[in-house]
């Protein structure tokens, strides 16, 4: 395996965002104040919502902001966003994520020439929860999901791993799993930081019972395409009691 050196001083950071408003300017901040960004590049799903007009503010800041408009699929987004990518390393971030302080410091030192991404672990936080076994468990659920699925909530990827990536445009969920499953098939490590995390601030709205159960309906049909990704549905209980201390803390 023969590889050039990579120069790792900044990257490029695609966001997927539809309607993110509810924690987007805090998600952007946290990815300019802990990324050296080159690029940030955010693929939009037709917003209608201050998404938009968040995101031009950071424009006018920083200078360095590229806005795409994509209304298929998370795959036909995510591919929209590697094509414009320019430099040796990137990162997915979620428009519903605050990285940890230092994420890409932290990051940097796991890279070695057999590694293609890094993850940092998402903790799913449920409003007004501050146990500590419960922040546990969290990360625990979170880590256990992301060996049999992947996830790209803050991921730093070898660019020239994907940038020959084709996703089946029909993927809205598991495509993260696509991603993260590529780049092992090429030879190459997909490793967790140890201390690398992020706090994901899903929107109120995900808290209610029907958007839980399309979303698991459409991960289950996805699921069967793949027999290995069915593991993940055991995690299933674990979502249901998160939702059930959500719904108790905010009566």
């Amino acid at each position: 395996m023969v590889l050039r050196t990579l120069d790792i001083s900044n990257v490029d950071v695609v966001i997927l965002t539809k309607n993110s408003e509810h924690v987007l300017e805090r998600c952007l901040r946290s990815i300019y104040s802990n990324v050296p960004v080159n690029w940030l590049i955010v693929v939009d799903g037709f917003s209608t919502d201050r998404t938009l007009e968040i995101v031009d503010s950071f424009g006018k800041e920083y200078g360095n902001v590229k806005v795409l408009l994509e209304g298929g699929t998370r795959a036909e987004a995510r591919e929209r966003g590697i094509r414009e990518v320019e430099t040796d390393w990137f990162m997915f971030v979620d428009s519903d994520v605050i990285l940890c302080k230092d994420w890409f410091n932290r990051a940097r030192k796991y890279i070695r020439s057999n590694v293609g991404a890094i993850w940092g672990v998402n903790f799913d936080l449920i409003p007004k929860a501050k146990s500590v076994f419960l922040l546990k468990l969290l990360s625990w659920v979170a880590l256990k999901c992301f060996k049999v699925r992947g996830g790209t909530h803050d991921i730093l990827i070898r660019t020239d791993l994907v940038k020959d990536l084709k996703i089946p445009s029909r993927f809205h969920v598991f495509e993260d799993s696509y991603i993260v499953d590529w780049i092992k098939r090429k030879g190459y490590e997909v490793i967790v930081g140890e201390d690398l995390y992020c706090l994901h601030f899903k929107p109120f709205e995900d808290w209610n019972l029907k958007n839980n159960i399309d979303l698991a309906s459409l991960e289950l049909k996805f699921g069967f395409n793949d027999l290995r990704k069915l593991r993940y549905f055991f995690y299933y209980p674990f979502f249901v009691l998160f939702w059930l201390i959500h719904k108790m803390q905010n009566r």
